[in-house]
């Protein structure tokens, strides 16, 4: 059989392929073919969102539209009913949906004045607002039966190629997510071009569920969230232990590396976000207190702090590069309606690091980061980690030339590095262009955890100099670091990752002590206080249960060894190892459990 595209044909014949082109056209066709495909994706989803809309008039008269954009996955449209939508609408709304889809009204675009669309959507506020913000001359309308909505295109050419679909919930929102605008409601969905896909879909969602880490956070005794402190987590002894953990795992890497760690204040003055771009920046990001009469910022991030440290004394440029390194705790204020367990929360941990150093060590100190994002990842096993260089975004600061070297700094040192990388235009900080790694999870997940920044801007606004060779005094360049970025969401996505099962070394109960009777209680508890002495993090179980009750909870648990003891045990001096999975090593002398439970410690 044979593919034909772009005049490039592929042979399948007896198990063996045939290429009438270069190995270079073969991967030109299947990006193409990832093109097509996500444009085809686009489109539909797009159509399922104003499919959405036109559902809603015709069940909801009166309720206002305003936007509905496309997801990875699906589709959401913003909407301000007249009377609030519930779980049990959903159902009701997908039905409708389904119901005009194969009515196969056509989906038809066109222009029109800008007059004429303000005179289509009178009586809708949110309309007539995004229209008098177009500059062009005409405005795209595109229309399906009675339904007709403000649009710039990318459509499906009919209602009835919209089949396989699905509403997944209901949540709060805001106009322009402005949380002093106008509250609506979010209805969202999913939406794909074959039943197979939205099957497959839905059952890995299921899957998904099951290993929530919200749900094994509570299962597990890891941590918890409440509404006295919404969005801001509550760390269980259990969980503490990872969290620390996570923390000594890169303190002892950024030690060898010459980091020097600070601590610096939660609560800082305003004047000092102003200076650093924050305040005009990210204001709406930010928490905001007061004491005599004087307004302070809850700090969002640490880099200003940082500064403040470099400034207390005069610099060379033989100290540099400077490394300078915190776990600092920083709030940032997120809508409730986007709040996520441990993926998107109001308070967390950075581990932040800001190196100071002369222009021509930036590339250098960008491949050394490089190296230590590799060491730290290696231990959790992550299916693939991905590069990408986030370009200067429309609120900007400093001069378009600085910024281009910037960006050359970091596409420079990847491809240094031999680390292929994709380039994210306008998705940059405010003050400087940054790379962006992203890992894969073991069900193939894409999580955006560390970035790597150059600052030319920062420095300059704080008057940071250092001396440099030639007596001179010059602005240092600082380089803006997180690796795991927030210590909550990686903790967040490792807990789905391994479903609950962490690394040996970082597990929060490594081993508990099992015994088949009372009889052996006393040998148990000298077992445990060898383990314990070994700095195992161990528990012994006491309370009696049947040998297969002791075990079932401990698999529940997610402990990984389980060192069981019976009379035979006790008679030999033995134990028997019984792993999670269900695994058994006989005969063990303690001395040998203590050799394994060594090599299982290392990261």
């Amino acid at each position: 059989m044979y593919v034909a595209c772009n005049q490039l044909v592929i042979f399948l014949s007896a198990g063996k392929l045939a290429v009438d082109k270069s190995l270079g056209q073969i991967s030109f066709l299947v990006e193409r073919i990832k093109m097509d495909k996500n444009e085809r994706s686009h489109n539909l989803r797009h159509s399922a969102a104003h499919l959405l809309a036109h559902a809603i008039t015709h069940l909801f008269p009166g309720t206002k539209t305003t936007i509905g954009p496309v997801t990875d996955v699906g589709f959401f449209y913003d909407f301000l009913p007249l009377r609030n939508f519930k779980d049990e609408d959903l159902p009701l709304i997908e039905a409708k949906m389904h119901e005009i889809a194969n009515q196969g009204h056509k989906i038809i675009g066109k222009q029109v004045t800008r007059e004429e669309a303000l005179r289509l959507f009178a009586e809708n506020q949110f309309k007539k607002e995004l229209i008098e913000g177009i500059t062009d001359e005409t405005v795209g309308i595109f229309t399906q039966g009675d339904f007709f909505d403000l649009c710039k295109g990318g459509h499906v050419d009919t209602v009835s190629k919209i089949k396989y679909f699905k509403l997944t919930g209901i949540s709060g929102s805001y106009w322009r997510a402005d949380r002093e605008g106008i509250a609506l409601q979010r209805i969202s969905g999913i939406a794909f071009e074959t039943q197979e896909e939205l099957d497959q879909y839905l059952k890995r969602q299921e899957e998904l569920k099951m290993y929530d880490h919200r749900v094994l956070g509570t299962q597990l005794d890891l941590y918890s969230f409440h509404e006295e402190a919404s969005g801001m987590p509550f760390y269980h002894a259990k969980g503490l232990t990872i969290f620390n953990g996570l923390i000594n795992h890169l303190r002892n890497l950024q030690k060898k590396e010459g980091y020097k760690e600070l601590k610096t204040p939660l609560i800082l003055g305003e004047d000092l976000w102003r200076t650093s771009g924050h305040y005009d920046n990210f204001k709406n990001s930010m928490f905001f207190t007061s004491a005599e009469e004087v307004s302070y910022c809850v700090k969002p991030m640490n880099c200003p702090c940082h500064i403040l440290v470099y400034k207390e004394k005069p610099h060379s440029y033989r100290e540099f590069p400077l490394r300078l390194s915190e776990f600092g705790f920083v709030h940032r204020y997120e809508l409730s309606g986007v709040m996520h367990g441990l993926f998107r929360v109001r308070a967390f941990t950075q581990d932040d690091a800001h190196v100071f150093c002369t222009p021509e060590q930036v590339q250098q100190e960008i491949i050394n980061i490089l190296d230590l994002t590799q060491r730290l990842y290696a231990p959790f096993n992550f299916t693939k980690v991905t590069y990408a260089v986030s370009t200067r975004p429309e609120n900007y600061i400093g001069s378009v030339d600085l910024w281009d070297k910037a960006t050359d700094a970091l596409k420079d040192a990847l491809t240094a590095h031999k680390i292929p990388f994709k380039i994210q235009e306008g998705e940059g900080a405010f003050y400087g262009p940054k790379i962006e790694i992203k890992i894969e999870d073991a069900m193939g997940r894409e999580w955006q955890c560390g970035t790597v920044q150059v600052d030319f801007f920062m420095p300059n606004n704080f008057g940071l100099e250092y001396i440099d060779s030639d007596q001179s005094r010059k602005t240092p360049v600082m380089l803006h670091r997180a690796l795991y970025g927030s210590l909550d969401r990686f903790i967040g996505v490792l807990t789905e990752h391994c479903k609950g099962h962490f690394p040996f070394w970082l597990t929060p109960v490594q081993a508990r002590v099992l015994t088949i009777s009372e009889k052996q209680m006393d040998y148990a508890k000298q077992i445990f206080e060898r383990l314990q002495d070994a700095d195992l993090r161990v528990e012994l179980d006491e309370s009696g249960d049947q040998i297969s009750a002791q075990i079932r909870r401990a698999q529940v648990e997610k402990i990984p060894w389980m060192v069981v003891i019976g009379q035979k045990e006790v008679d030999n001096q033995t134990v028997t190892l019984r792993h999670v999975d269900g695994k058994q090593e006989f005969g063990l002398s303690i001395d040998s459990l203590l050799r394994k439970a060594e090599e299982a410690r290392k990261i």
